[in-house]
């Protein structure tokens, strides 16, 4: 395994960076829901207690401890590349471990599927660079956990927890973890394992306390209209394949925006058998080998996971499937983490992994082993060609007008919220190609009035909130200083959206505020002795700051018990043996 590393390491990072390409230009991250700026800010909000419910926690707050010491831009995109780059040494570790007559060809390929993919392609479409974090841990996590299950102790615990939380840089990917790691513990058996999963739920507990707390704080309203959330939200059939085929070709986000040209017509159909053909290999492979496998439980536990996810999505991708998710989604406390189901097919990629690193094995059986991941590159690799390059070119890096650095040094955090206008949570800027969230709630230092609405499709999933609706309604009317005042706003942002001519400003509010920056891209304008309308209170902010701490804590605990065993060797080889 020492030996392999550093080629899972070399290939990791190379495929990363031929991902990323565009992104390791000097810029900012404005891509759909990935929000990049110089600086950001703990607030309320960045912390999951605000009025928004909490769905980037602790990435937000994470990012906003970073970026006051480097570049945010930068961190964003060091993150991302760090993700997929140890998520496929992951997977091929797992892979390695798992099948080691497919040595080191197998293992190569079970990085390169665990990278190359219409799920990766998906997501960074769709600016869930977070997720990609939870995504890449899974196999590191399938193989502590096996650790753990088979041997109990606290530095193995301590791995695991740390790996949970990376993980739970996102809520979903925090789920990704929890169920692979339960998996993995309940399919060793033997009658340490209720013991063993107790420890797991101890540790992801820990893990997820900064969005558990969040939630439990929060002042925002957690109940969704599960059916409208499931229809904008669902998987979304590819072409000539259908929700079975869709979930075992890797794809299938809600966003049909957010998918590789290649899987937008029956293209996506050979792409997928093609995938199905390397995986089907590589899964009789290991039925018929399991007497060789290092740990035949394991591989069937991650096996009948991937089984569960792919049925459980198909079936709740229409009819009373659907209708039940929707319920689902709708009454349990947290459930809309679950209306964006095709996320889960990440926790299918260990064993499409373990099967790829298997199909070598098989093949070299009948070629050379180079021929024998040639083919599987081939299979893979080549009908996704527009992943490449930021897939396909889609995504880059973009620079802010000088206008938005003037008006961050402007804005303090204590006279007053910021209001946006025009109204809307999705933006078009015209520095940009792409729509994207606004920035300004990360880049300014005062909280952000942020509606929280979601419009798809002309239908509205989430409503916004009734603070948010009275500003809007407010500016919408004319923006009378004096209301506004009432409703804690200190400060009004007018954005330029056409890029051209000047933004269109409320007349009330340009009559009678004072306009403190005029640019061609933003106008600030100062609202007069806001009220203070409150936030969360002091106890709310120290209880879910401790528990980002603690989140924090549990990655620097388990890192330093991971590279434990290695000091001590470091220190047993120094000790040269006295002669007498």
């Amino acid at each position: 395994m020492s030996r392999l590393l550093p080629t899972l390491w070399v290939i990791s990072a190379a495929l990363t960076a031929l991902i990323l390409g565009p992104l390791l230009r000097p810029g900012y991250l404005l891509y759909r829901d990935a929000v990049s700026t110089p600086r950001s800010y703990v607030t309320d909000t960045t912390l999951g207690i605000g009025d928004l419910p909490p769905r980037a926690v602790p990435q937000d707050w994470a990012v906003a401890l970073g970026s006051s010491v480097i570049d945010g831009g930068f961190l964003v995109t060091a993150i991302l590349f760090a993700a997929l780059t140890i998520g496929g040494v992951g997977y091929g570790r797992l892979a390695a471990h798992l099948v080691p007559g497919a040595g080191r060809t197998g293992a190569v390929a079970a990085t390169i599927v665990s990278l190359w993919n219409p799920f990766v392609a998906e997501r960074l479409l769709q600016g869930h660079w977070g997720l990609l974090l939870g995504y890449g841990a899974l196999g590191w996590i399938a193989l502590a956990a096996a650790q753990y299950r088979d041997t109990s102790s606290m530095r193995r615990w301590c791995v695991l927890a740390a790996l949970l939380a990376v993980a739970g840089f996102t809520p979903s990917g925090s789920l990704f973890g929890l169920v692979v790691a339960v998996t993995c513990v309940l399919g060793g058996g033997g009658s340490q394992h209720a013991r063993r999963v107790a420890g797991v739920l101890v540790a992801w507990v820990l893990s997820a306390l900064p969005w558990l707390v969040a939630a439990l704080l929060t002042s925002a309203s957690t109940s969704t209209d599960g059916a409208a959330g499931v229809r904008a939200f669902g998987l979304r059939s590819e072409p000539a394949l259908g929700p079975l085929g869709t979930v075992l070709g890797l794809g299938g986000i809600w966003n049909a925006d957010a998918v590789p040209a290649s899987r937008t017509f029956w293209w996506a159909a050979v792409a997928t058998v093609c995938l199905i053909a390397v995986v089907g290999v590589g899964l009789i492979t290991l039925w018929r080998r399991r007497e060789l496998l290092v740990d035949a439980p394991l591989v069937r536990a991650l096996a009948v996971l991937a089984v569960v996810v792919v049925l459980v999505l198909a079936i709740t991708s229409f009819g009373p499937g659907s209708s039940a998710l929707a319920e689902v989604v709708s009454t349990i406390p947290g459930g809309g983490l679950l209306r964006d189901s095709s996320k889960f097919v990440a926790l299918v990629m260990p064993i499409v992994a373990v099967a790829s690193a298997a199909a070598v094995w098989r093949l070299r059986d009948l070629v050379p082993s180079g021929f024998a991941l040639a083919a599987v590159i081939l299979l893979v690799v080549a009908p996704l060609p527009d992943l490449a390059w930021g897939v396909g070119g889609r995504l880059s890096t973009v620079q802010y007008p000088d206008d938005w650095a003037r008006v961050a040094q402007l804005v303090p955090s204590d006279a007053g919220d910021v209001a946006l206008w025009p109204p809307g949570t999705v933006r078009q800027y015209p520095f940009t190609d792409s729509p994207s969230l606004d920035p300004a709630a990360r880049m300014l230092r005062a909280p952000v009035v942020e509606s929280g609405e979601l419009v798809v499709d002309g239908a509205t999933v989430d409503e916004a909130t009734p603070r948010a609706q009275q500003v809007t309604e407010t500016l919408r009317i004319g923006g009378d200083p004096t209301t506004l005042s009432r409703l804690g706003v200190g400060w009004v942002l007018v954005e330029n959206l056409s890029g051209t001519a000047q933004p269109d400003i409320p007349a009330t509010l340009a009559d009678r505020a004072d306009v403190v920056f005029r640019g061609h891209d933003l106008v600030l304008f100062r609202i007069d002795d806001p009220a203070d309308v409150g936030g969360a209170s002091s106890a709310a902010r120290v209880t879910a700051y401790a528990a980002h701490l603690v989140w924090a804590a549990l990655i620097i605990c388990g890192g330093v018990a991971a590279l434990w065993p290695l000091r001590r060797r470091r220190a047993r080889s120094q000790v040269q043996p006295r002669e007498d």
